[in-house]
């Protein structure tokens, strides 16, 4: 049964297409003679990212630090909802000049990863043989590819190491992999409520989504693109993101916001019928139809696949091998009511870090919104993270 939804129909892909206004974005597109090799053995050409910088980069560049996002994130970090951004950055009270993470002090680089849909080549975007989108034909992913991706662009930028590289839930796999890739070009990594790989649960809640998206009709198996507004995988999308943001909050949270209660002035004393809905219904709903409007499906499946596939000791003889090759001191950022990312999880990275010698210290986020904190609770992340970066900057 299709969820009624009212107002305006809903776009085929919440994708940024190049007939838009950038806003803030820059575009850097590999050169035609460097081919890009991803891990599940195809090559891609022509491949471009999108990314945004704040500050200067110093004359020695030694003041470059990345920010990486989450899954459904993208390079617009800080700055105003506007032209080319329909939201204000998603670390807006982090990243600022005097803020925790100073762009008065640093040059801060933010990139939408390679298989999104905010400018960086993903399914959304012309193929190079046709013009066509890629759709069904884009490939599978993992979170190296991403940072390999982002290590070019760095190339491009000057940046030889990173001051820091630091980042949130899928942004921590992309920290994680760059201290393990690239360990000579990271001075220090900040991993926030993330994990070394990911376990059977969290692909689990992924496998869910991707499965919600497949059934609906309206995907096409990936091309969709010139279909009508309204006539496109939106309510795969939808359902997909509302079994995701009942990961990202905690048990309290929902029963103390939402109870309960019966939506649209209903009570319990009338006649309820089958599909009435209660207030976190609508709450979930909210929040499917949102990302509807700024998201792609295919990105959906393709960022979702690849943090399920997330295992830093692949090809590496295993979690603990993967983890020696990290020698930048790190700062981990666990969150106490986290029931996607729990802080087992952060505390096993400190623990493998530190056994091989690696200064490592770990910081525990007391918030009981669950796995979003690192994204409400600026009060309780930017301390740390302010201390830390000045404190490696010293060393």
């Amino acid at each position: 049964m299709a969820i009624a939804r009212p107002g305006r129909p809903h776009p085929v892909t919440g994708a940024w297409m190049p007939s838009q206004l950038a806003g803030s974005r820059q575009f850097f597109t590999f050169a035609p003679n460097r081919p890009f090799a991803l891990d599940c053995g195809v090559t891609m050409h022509g491949v471009t990212m999108a990314y945004e910088t704040w500050g200067r980069l110093d004359a020695d560049g030694g003041n470059a630090v990345l920010l990486c996002h989450a899954w459904t994130g993208d390079s617009h970090v800080s700055g105003a909802a506007g032209v080319g951004h329909p939201a204000p950055g998603w670390w807006e009270d982090v990243v600022g000049p005097g803020l925790a993470i100073d762009t008065d002090r640093w040059f801060v680089v933010c990139v939408n990863v390679l298989g999104g849909c905010q400018g960086s080549t993903g399914p959304a975007s012309p193929h190079p043989d046709d013009g066509r989108p890629y759709g069904s034909r884009f490939p599978v992913v993992t979170i190296r590819d991403m940072v390999r991706a982002q290590a070019r662009l760095a190339d491009h930028l000057g940046v030889a190491r990173w001051h820091s590289v630091v980042g949130g839930s899928m942004g921590g796999m992309q920290v994680l992999e760059w201290a393990i890739t690239f360990p000579d070009r990271v001075g220090s990594i900040v991993p926030i409520a993330t994990c070394a790989q990911a376990t059977a649960q969290q692909i689990a809640w992924g496998a869910i989504g991707r499965r919600a998206i497949r059934l609906d009709p309206k995907w096409r198996d990936g091309d969709y693109y010139d279909a009508d507004d309204g006539d496109g995988p939106w309510e795969g999308l939808s359902i997909a993101r509302m079994v995701a943001q009942v990961t990202f909050r905690s048990d309290n949270v929902f029963t103390e916001k939402f109870g309960r209660e019966l939506a649209d002035g209903a009570t319990h004393h009338e006649g309820v019928g089958l599909w009435q809905r209660f207030e976190v219904e609508r709450y979930l709903e909210y929040h499917g139809d949102k990302l509807v409007r700024r998201f792609d499906a295919n990105s959906y499946l393709h960022i979702g696949k690849a943090m399920d596939l997330h295992d830093v000791g692949r090809g590496r003889s295993g979690v603990n091998a993967a983890m020696a090759r990290i020698k930048a001191p790190t700062l981990v950022l666990g969150i106490s009511s986290d029931i996607l990312y729990p802080t087992y999880q952060q505390r096993q990275i400190v623990d493998l870090l530190a056994a091989n010698g690696t200064r490592a210290e770990y910081v525990e986020i007391n918030s009981p919104h669950g796995h979003d904190a690192f994204l409400i609770n600026f009060d309780q992340v930017a301390p740390p993270v302010r201390t830390f970066l000045e404190t490696v900057a010293t060393h």
